[in-house]
């Protein structure tokens, strides 16, 4: 027998038979000695069990058919936005300002509202913060307080003013060096250097340019 053309189906008789037909494996048990593949559990009968089996599939069944017209409808409605207009951005727009509406709307969200108003009119209610609040309009009445916080408005004044009066003064002497007999000395001597660098030049390029340039002259002029 060709072992290409063996039989190799688990459910085959022969699938326990070597090349030659005989068996490979004699210890192997022969077939349903093994029992049932899924026994039933205690106290259900077979026929509850195929009653139950039957519901299961019906089930099964009409689970495919709700997918596939859901799938249909998903289709459809994707075809409907398609013409409306409505892009994928703007229906995630839609989809967080509902969700936000949803939220701001819910029991959960309202109860946490009011807790926080409930505690925030406990806490500026409480003794312990009017009287915070009354030392501290006492100390922004205060003499002490009136004198700080006019020292720190007239030094603000006086550091402004000194700052100005400075750039002034900068600007000032700036002016008079420019204007001293000494840096106008300076000035002169700069130009004069200048121009003797650059006057200098001139001359040596123009000298160059008018120049006539000799013609060469034959050794032997022909007769």
């Amino acid at each position: 027998m060709d072992p290409a053309s063996q039989d190799i189906n688990l459910n085959s008789p022969n699938k326990a038979l070597g090349v030659d037909g005989e068996a490979g494996l004699s210890d192997m048990p022969a077939e349903g000695a093994m029992g049932s593949p899924n026994p039933l559990p205690p106290g259900l009968t077979e026929e509850e069990a195929e009653d139950l089996r039957t519901e299961l599939a019906k089930v099964e069944e009409e689970i495919t058919t709700l997918r596939q017209v859901l799938s249909a409808k998903e289709r459809h409605s994707t075809e409907l936005k398609r013409k409306l207009g409505l892009s994928p951005l703007n229906e995630l727009k839609q989809n967080i300002n509902k969700t936000l509406l949803d939220v701001q709307t819910s029991n959960a969200y309202v109860r946490t509202s009011e807790k926080l108003a409930q505690w925030n009119e406990r806490v500026t209610g409480s003794d312990l913060y009017q009287s915070a609040s009354a030392t501290w309009d006492d100390i922004t009445h205060t003499e002490a307080y009136k004198k700080t916080q006019e020292t720190l408005s007239q030094a603000g004044q006086k550091t402004t003013a000194a700052l100005s009066t400075m750039g002034t003064a900068i600007r000032r002497g700036l002016g008079d060096m420019r204007n001293s007999a000494t840096f106008k000395s300076f000035e002169d001597k700069v130009g004069n250097l200048k121009y003797k660098v650059v006057g200098a030049k001139d001359n040596a390029e123009a000298t160059s340019e008018t120049t006539p340039t000799p013609t060469p002259t034959q050794e032997n002029p022909p007769f």
